[in-house]
């Protein structure tokens, strides 16, 4: 998560980045955004975007890893596994996804 925003005033972009990149530094691809400033936290994310991350082996910060949760992006990750290992059809995963 990249900090924006002024002092007292912070907002976040959620990104794809190099565990070695700074905290706010240099990013491969933005998912999403947090502002937790609003009543309730705005909390924006590119669903797809951010499952093919998951795919891909990205781990996330304990705090975007509540934020996928939240969104229901680590649910459908994991419904994805499922799906490619035969355990499960994509239209139960897509019924998972609907009434989870």
């Amino acid at each position: 998560m990249q900090r924006h925003g002024k002092k007292g005033k912070p907002f976040y972009w959620v990104v794809a980045a190099d565990s070695r990149a700074k905290r706010d530094g240099r990013y491969l691809e933005k998912i999403g955004i947090y502002n937790p400033n609003t009543n309730p936290a705005t909390v924006e994310l590119n669903v797809d975007s951010a499952v093919k991350w998951l795919e891909n082996g990205a781990q996330p910060t304990d705090t975007a890893r509540t934020l996928l949760s939240y969104r229901g992006v680590l649910l459908k990750h994991h419904l994805n596994g499922g799906v490619r290992k035969g355990a499960l059809t994509q239209e139960a995963a897509d019924e998972s996804l609907r009434h989870g």
